[in-house]
């Protein structure tokens, strides 16, 4: 018990050290509003594990976190209890939820999700007919935690996401303080974002600004429990059973980035770059690590093991983030070396990480991976043939639309049983837009890479077939531009009839080949 007291600053919080057990009685009341600390790691896993097992929950929860919830979420599904969920999810139980509808789930830009927890706008209790809101916005609040300061403030963990706004309008606050982590004192940048119409601008002109404080505030009255938790974060490692079209997207991204440093439309530099999750992502993090560019920054939502490499190869000189999504081996690897590691990230709420307005200001590039994109340059990140749900927007599109420039990358090709090739990423039209043509200037593939800018829809679509699409799919699309240009006069010529027909194929034949 001692190690845990070292942790609590304020001696008074000390008697409120208790057993996970005892604080079950918080969550009994029929369609209560929980929020999670945490942005893919840094989400609570002793207090949702021991309310799961136990039997004794009220019933089904609203569960509001900063993005995924990792293994906690999942399990939260498989017992049933969860009603609705919001902004992001991942894990197969709570997928397979939401794609039955037995979990109501909105798809949010987990940039404008601070904000909306703030105003209460998802504040509905399920069990009611006719209830619109409640005036509690979150019943219970479970934050994972290094440390408590003196003035009751919190420390997070790896993964900061909305938990500021969380722990701001909770009416309980129960904190699991994890003594398996370092304290962690000082590499977060918590910023109090006051709401319309008194925001005030947030005065980031560089990445490693900082103008917050070090912990999230917290009425220390508010917390009804703290307990230990030795749990660690193990953000799975991509498997990846294709690196050559990795490495090949990677290197076209590099040509593009060293021409338009050459024609003086970047500085040698670069600007602050985004990354997104994933295989591509991290191949493209690897090559920056290798190519000529030196000095570079990032401002982005998360950090992969790809990041670590980067920085030991001296060309990255600061992370801004919103959490460190590291493996057990990059998380073990980056605790060796915290000393050094600390002095060059910063991990922030997801309000300012996602801040339209900083993105914007700093120029970001911002590079993500889409289910699929089209001819004239909508992309699709989020929904199987228009329908099924995978995770979500995430931030994507918070960084694609605000961007410098904005960037997306995938495979040409998905393998099907029926074929190694038999899905297209390229489609005459996205089975669902998440990402709009005025929202992304590069289209990148194995093949090669579309620069779209100045282009008109025409033009466009040519670009990209010619560009990126795969061999074995670029007369299917070159035929249906011809048809579409033919029998539909516009600006962007689509054939209704036919629009959908590689993703009706697909659904019928197992691969979007004509035969």
């Amino acid at each position: 018990m001692q190690k845990i007291q070292e942790r609590i600053k304020r001696i008074s919080l000390h008697n409120r050290i208790t057993e996970p057990t005892s604080l079950l009685h918080h969550f009994t009341e029929p369609g209560q509003t929980i929020g999670w600390s945490g942005f893919a790691v840094g989400m609570p896993k002793v207090i949702p594990k021991v309310v799961a097992e136990s039997g004794t929950a009220g019933g089904k929860f609203t569960l509001l976190t900063g993005a995924s919830a990792g293994g906690s979420g999942d399990l939260w599904a498989q017992k049933g209890l969860l009603a609705r969920r919001f902004p992001f999810q991942s894990g197969k139980n709570i997928n397979r939820k939401i794609n039955t509808g037995e979990i109501e789930f909105a798809d949010v830009h987990v940039g404008m999700f601070p904000q909306a927890i703030q105003f209460g706008t998802y504040n509905i209790c399920p069990l009611k007919e006719g209830c619109h809101r409640r005036e509690r916005t979150i019943d219970v609040a479970v934050i994972e935690a290094t440390r408590i300061n003196e003035d009751g403030s919190i420390v997070p963990t790896l993964g900061v996401g909305a938990t500021d706004s969380i722990v701001e309008v909770a009416d309980k606050v129960i904190i699991e303080l994890n003594t398996a982590l370092p304290q962690l004192h000082g590499i977060h940048d918590i910023f109090e974002a006051y709401l319309p119409p008194r925001r005030q601008p947030n005065l980031i002109s560089k990445v490693d600004y900082r103008i917050g404080q070090t912990s999230i505030p917290c009425d220390p009255d508010k917390i009804v429990g703290i307990v230990e938790s030795r749990e660690l974060d193990n953000f799975p490692s991509e498997s990846c059973d294709n690196p050559e079209n990795y490495i090949k997207i990677s290197n076209h991204i590099i040509d593009f980035l060293t021409e338009e440093v050459r024609c003086n439309r970047l500085p040698k530099s670069l600007l602050p770059m985004q990354s997104g999750v994933g295989n591509i992502a991290n191949y493209v993090v690897a090559g920056l690590a290798k190519s000529p560019f030196e000095d570079i920054t990032v401002w982005t939502e998360v950090l992969q093991d790809s990041f670590l490499d980067f920085f030991e190869a001296d060309k990255l000189s600061f992370a801004s983030s919103c959490g460190l999504c590291f493996s057990k081996e990059g998380l073990a690897r980056f605790f060796k070396n915290y000393d050094k590691y600390s002095k060059k990230i910063v991990l922030r709420p997801q309000a300012i990480t996602n801040s339209p307005e900083i993105i914007h200001r700093l120029g970001v590039i911002a590079m993500n991976t889409p289910v699929e994109f089209d001819i004239y340059g909508h992309a699709n990140s989020t929904h199987v043939n228009g329908s099924r749900m995978i995770n979500g927007i995430g931030g994507s599109n918070d960084f694609l639309r605000n961007s410098w420039l904005g960037i997306v990358h995938v495979p040409s090709t998905r393998p099907t049983a029926k074929s190694p090739i038999g899905i297209s990423t390229i489609v005459p039209f996205c089975s669902h837009v998440d990402s709009t043509e005025h929202d992304v200037d590069i289209f990148v593939t194995e093949i090669g890479l579309a620069d779209l800018r100045g282009l008109s829809p025409r033009q466009r679509s040519r670009r990209i077939i010619e560009r990126c699409a795969h061999p074995a799919y670029k007369k299917q699309l070159l035929d249906y531009c011809e048809r579409a240009e033919a029998e539909f006069s516009g600006h962007e010529p689509h054939s209704l009839n036919e629009a959908f027909a590689m993703h009706l194929r697909l659904m019928k034949t197992g691969s979007m080949l004509e035969e």
